[in-house]
């Protein structure tokens, strides 16, 4: 298979079925053939399921000959990341503590929606343990690695979801979001990352997150994040948080550009240290959204201290809340630094919770403010490019302690905004020195996936990616 099909949007491939010169099987066996080849090195994928995508693209193709799709992702390659219910397979989020001979017998909202659209489901992509780090490896998994340069990580926790697009292995994937997790890994393996306005994509179980945790689109383009994101937004009655839908197509409008817009760009949010590297093409990019895109761009810091103590005492309470009832045998095979993020979770009193809550109202409230006067916000979308395989943080082995929080030290510009809520998109702006993504972060106001896109969409053809791709013979 050419590299022109492997890394084709899914747009393409539906006009090419539409059109009748390309076949969801031709595709499919293209594909899997592709995932053999390449995942062994890559770790993607944590499960394939060759049998169920080829049966998947016949029927798909049938569909196509008769004139008949029978949705709006008919044929599409697509992956779930394993932390998400998948009928039929099973949903180990990398845990050892999850027991694999179990009934699997039912999907996800997000799972039911991209097979009622007819898209191929190829398999389930690694996470990291519960999806608790923002690097993707795990003793049941073991390391995933970033396409673009195999020693180093492709950010996590949807890593794996972010390597398969990345390394032309799948055109759509669902990934997690409760502190960055789609993000981060969007922008370490340069591609499109989408977390959405809370509640705006149906999720069942609630995750242990609750509030902070988010679900959404990794794609190559900005188009096909719009695209799966009115497939994923339907309503499903099992997500009580689930926000009234009403229909949106989020892909029209999508070229309506951003002339005239107030943009905010926060180099650092007024407390962060970020790379030189990462700090100067975000900078750029700003550069062309004022000069080139005729938005009206102004330097300005939302002008909160860093919440990295609100959503640690968030997150762990709710790490403590789903993983701390493990019986004793279960709990010592967890990894230890997710077992020290439980352990402070449960040390924490009634009083920490509720000061951390009020101070996340807090933030939220000030961002509303923010948005009064600015219609967008762009920032960094990860302080750092990727760093080596193996490490929590730059330069820190997964096994050092004690301080499992300081993934947060290099990831200050994605928490703040699950803390929110707000829908915030990354895509690629450019390259380090060493061949490696850099991403910008597009902040907008609670239920404005349609700024952000646009937005997105505008610096996508103005600074055009799609020609770069990871070397992997």
């Amino acid at each position: 298979m050419s590299d022109e099909i492997a890394f084709a949007s899914a747009s393409r491939l539906l006009a090419l079925y539409r059109a009748g010169q390309l076949s969801p099987v031709e595709v499919i066996q293209a594909i899997l053939a592709r995932i053999e080849r390449l995942n062994p090195r890559i770790n993607a994928y944590c499960l394939v399921d060759e049998k169920a995508a080829l049966a998947q693209a016949k029927a798909s193709e049938a569909r196509w000959r008769a004139g008949a799709p029978c949705g709006p992702l008919d044929g599409v390659p697509a992956s779930i990341k394993d932390l998400i219910l998948t009928r039929g397979w099973p949903t180990l989020r990398g845990s050892r503590t999850v027991e694999r001979d179990q009934p699997w017998m039912e999907d996800a909202p997000a799972t039911a929606r991209l097979r009622e659209s007819g898209a191929v489901l190829l398999g389930k992509t690694t996470t990291p343990e519960f999806g608790w780090k923002g690097v993707t490896d795990s003793a049941l998994t073991g390391i995933t690695r970033n396409p673009w340069n195999q020693e180093r990580t492709p950010g996590g926790s949807s890593g794996g979801a972010s390597a398969q697009v990345a390394a032309g292995l799948g055109a759509l994937a669902v990934g997690t979001d409760g502190g960055g997790s789609i993000r981060i890994p969007a922008a370490f393996t340069g591609i499109v990352g989408l977390k959405p306005s809370f509640g705006r994509v149906p999720a069942w179980p609630a995750s242990p997150m609750s509030t902070l945790a988010h679900l959404g689109p990794m794609t190559r383009t900005v188009h096909d994040a719009a695209l799966i994101l009115n497939v994923l937004a339907r309503p499903d009655v099992r997500d009580w948080y689930a926000l009234p839908y009403d229909g949106t197509d989020w892909t029209a409008g999508l070229d309506a550009g951003v002339r005239g817009l107030r943009i905010a760009f926060s180099a650092t949010l007024g407390y962060a240290k970020v790379d030189g590297e990462v700090g100067a093409s975000v900078a750029a990019a700003a550069h062309v959204f004022a000069t080139e895109l005729g938005a009206d761009v102004e330097a300005a810091d939302p002008g909160f201290a860093d919440p990295a103590g609100i959503f640690w005492t968030l997150w762990t309470a709710g790490a403590f809340k789903g993983l701390g009832g493990l019986a004793p045998e279960k709990f010592a095979l967890l990894e230890p630094r997710l077992a020290d993020c439980i352990a402070a979770g449960g040390r924490l009193s009634l009083k920490d919770n509720f000061d951390a809550i009020e101070a996340r109202v807090a933030l939220g409230v000030r961002m509303r403010q923010f948005h009064e006067r600015y219609d967008l916000l762009l920032t960094p979308t990860v302080a750092v490019p990727a760093f080596k395989v193996g490490e929590l943080a730059p330069g820190v082995p997964n096994n050092a302690a004690p301080e499992p929080q300081g993934w947060t030290d290099w990831t200050p510009f994605s928490f703040p905004f699950n803390l929110t809520q707000q829908p915030a998109i990354t895509l690629p702006c450019g390259f380090t020195r060493d061949g490696l993504p850099i991403g910008l972060q597009i902040v907008g106001p609670m239920h404005r996936e349609d700024l952000v896109l646009r937005a997105a969409r505008a610096f996508e053809v103005a600074r055009p990616w799609a020609d770069r791709r990871p070397d992997l013979g």
